[in-house]
């Protein structure tokens, strides 16, 4: 018996950014315990791309600075956190749809999160390539209020790990 594969859709009634950012952007109760059960199994079944990565983000192997794998940022499950640098790393798999992939990436962004997109081909191929943009990204001063003032919010968002 072949499991039916749940998809995520968005409506495209959106009236554009919410005045409160936050509001739509926290989670709570069962939400969060089911997003922490799909995160720890995400975790223990990685892509091939997500491995490849991980082996040159894990151990703090980028001038120091820790990466979380398969972390709760708000409402999402990103790929890669960097709580430290209010960076998150998402990786789209060649199926993935691209609406989806925007709106959570804007919704990020609205809270001041910076957030880097890469295909799973891209890291497959050109992993050292992926790593040096991160790098660079890393090393670019970063203030979060400014970065939350150009997307028109206020209120900062939260990163949850429950890294294990």
């Amino acid at each position: 018996m072949t499991a039916a594969r749940k998809t995520l859709g968005i409506s495209l009634a959106s009236n554009g950014p919410k005045a409160d950012a936050k509001a739509s952007f926290a989670v709570t109760g069962t939400r969060l315990e089911t997003l922490k059960e799909r995160a720890k199994d995400q975790r223990r079944n990685p892509s091939e791309a997500q491995k490849a990565l991980w082996a040159k983000l894990s151990g703090s192997q980028l001038g120091g600075v820790k990466f979380t794998r398969q972390s709760i940022v708000g409402s999402a499950i990103v790929d890669f956190a960097c709580p430290s640098r209010w960076i998150v790393i998402q990786l789209s798999a060649e199926d993935s749809n691209p609406d989806v992939n925007e709106l959570q990436d804007r919704k990020l962004t609205e809270v001041g999160i910076r957030v880097l997109r890469f295909s799973e081909e891209e890291v497959l191929g050109q992993v050292d390539t992926v790593v040096r943009e991160i790098n660079t990204e890393l090393n670019v001063p970063f203030d979060k209020r400014s970065a939350r003032k150009k997307a028109g919010s206020r209120p900062a968002g939260t990163f949850v790990s429950d890294e294990g």
